[in-house]
C-alpha cells in the first residue's frame, strides 16, 4: 500500500518538479565567454597588451602597497618579494622563491586583485604590474617589456618545485642548435 501511495505521489509530482524552480535565467555563450580568462603555463590565453616596471610602479603604490607594502614588502597582507629560497614548509612564500610560473602571477592579478575590486584592472595595468613584481623580484630586468610573447619566457626560480598537472600544456625550453 506504502509502494502505491509513492508511485501515485512521483506521478503527481513529476510535472512540476520537471518545470524545476524557476530560478535565474538561461547562460548565453556570451555570457560564458565573459568568464572564459584562464592562463595557462605556456602563455595559452594571454591578452593582447604590455607592460614595463616603470608603468607598474604607479598603478602598485595606489592599488597594491596598501595591503602589500612599499616596494612589495609586505603590509596587513603577505610579502610579494624578499624571502629567501623554501628551506622548509614553514618557509615564508613569495613570487621568487614559490609560484612556478609568470604566466601564473599575471593569472592571479587578474582574476583577483586588488582583492577589493577583483577584475577592475586592464589588460595592460596587470602586466604592468606583473612586470613590476618580477623586476622588484629580480627575474626580469627593469626595462623588460611583458606581453603575451615574453611573459612566458621568463623562467621562475621554482618551477622545478612542482609536479605538473598539464605536462603537456608546460613551457618548452628553447631549442639550441647543436
Amino acid at each position: 500500500m506504502f509502494t502505491l501511495r509513492l508511485a501515485a505521489l512521483a506521478l503527481l509530482c513529476a510535472p512540476a518538479l520537471a518545470a524545476g524552480p524557476n530560478l535565474g535565467q538561461p547562460l548565453t555563450h556570451g555570457d560564458l565567454a565573459a568568464w572564459e580568462i584562464h592562463v595557462l603555463p605556456d602563455g595559452k590565453g594571454l591578452p593582447p597588451g604590455s607592460g614595463t616596471m616603470a608603468q607598474g610602479a604607479p598603478i602598485f603604490a595606489q592599488k597594491c602597497a596598501f595591503c602589500h607594502g612599499e616596494a612589495g614588502k609586505g603590509g596587513v597582507s603577505t610579502a610579494l618579494v624578499g624571502a629567501p629560497p623554501i628551506k622548509s614548509i614553514d618557509s615564508p612564500k613569495t613570487i621568487a622563491n614559490f609560484w612556478p610560473y609568470s604566466t601564473t602571477v599575471f593569472d592571479f592579478i587578474r582574476r583577483a586583485m586588488p582583492w577589493q575590486a577583483p577584475r577592475s584592472l586592464t589588460d595592460d595595468e596587470v602586466y604592468a604590474l606583473t612586470a613590476y613584481i618580477l623586476a622588484l623580484n629580480k627575474l626580469i630586468g627593469e626595462q623588460d617589456v611583458m606581453n603575451a610573447q615574453t611573459l612566458p619566457k621568463v623562467k621562475m626560480p621554482n618551477r622545478d618545485g612542482f609536479i605538473p598537472r598539464f605536462p603537456d600544456r608546460m613551457p618548452q625550453p628553447p631549442e639550441r642548435d647543436l
